[in-house]
């Protein structure tokens, strides 16, 4: 009778042993329980030790980190009609467990599956220019458009960034082209300026020497001291136009006797 009694004492002990390694959960500081009891939902537990009662109350545990996921590559038509393949990667996590295990079936999917049409669809109103100039809007734009899907889900999507816009190799040479036709207009209308306002100061200067004329003999001889300084030129030195003027004031008396 006492070994009947001891046997059963040491099943009771070990059957309690089971009931609590069953029971007891221990959540780390970035975990929640969703907590159902008899299939209903009961409480959000965590973090740190929860008592879970066997087959009356069922617990899912959820991850409350940011969770990083790479959206694969989708096609995209841009508004002007240019194919191209865009690659993304999205930054979410759960701020109301209860939503995100009670309001969908697998939040992770979910998120996943909403974000590359979300990409296709944000991107597809914008011109290619856009896609590949204006990065940081077309990331805040998606961000805001997923944000307020998924706040029914629980999911806060904190950034949404773009990584790839690929292009295939005619569309690279046609930017190329492009690139290369914009720089030479560039350049042509800088050079354009500069004539202008090169021609706006010679004009200038060409008004001021008008009305001082000695002034312009001035700027002659500095011209020709300028000229003189190198030893190895060879100056041709032309007559004023004044000198010549007197000098045939002068000959035509005598050319008249």
């Amino acid at each position: 009778m006492f070994l009947d009694f001891g046997f059963g004492f040491g099943s009771l002990i070990m059957l309690v042993l089971v009931l609590l390694a069953v029971s007891i959960r221990v959540l780390r500081e970035y975990e929640r329980a969703v907590v159902f009891q008899l299939g209903r939902f009961w409480a959000v537990k965590g973090p740190g030790l929860v008592i879970i009662i066997p087959v009356i109350q069922q617990m899912v545990r959820v991850d409350l980190r940011t969770i990083v996921h790479d959206v694969p590559k989708q096609d995209v038509i841009s508004r002007d009609n240019v194919s191209v393949k865009v690659s993304a990667v999205l930054y979410y996590r759960v701020i109301d467990p209860e939503k995100a295990i009670i309001q969908v079936a697998n939040y992770q999917e979910a998120t996943s599956q909403l974000a590359q049409t979300t990409l296709r669809s944000v991107l597809g109103k914008h011109e290619l220019d856009e896609l590949l100039a204006e990065r940081e809007r077309l990331n805040l734009d998606i961000q805001q458009v997923l944000d307020a899907q998924t706040d029914t889900w629980g999911i806060k999507v904190s950034n949404v960034e773009i990584k790839h816009v690929d292009l295939d190799e005619s569309m690279i040479r046609a930017i190329a082209r492009q690139a290369e036709a914009e720089r030479e207009r560039r350049a042509k209308v800088i050079h354009a300026e500069g004539e202008l306002q090169a021609s706006e100061k010679l004009m200038q200067a060409a008004q001021v020497l008008a009305r001082q004329p000695g002034a312009m003999q001035l700027r002659y001889m500095q011209t020709l001291a300028n000229i003189a300084g190198d030893k190895s030129s060879t100056i041709v030195f032309p007559l004023p136009i004044e000198l010549l003027t007197g000098m045939a004031e002068l000959v035509r008396p005598n050319v008249s006797k």
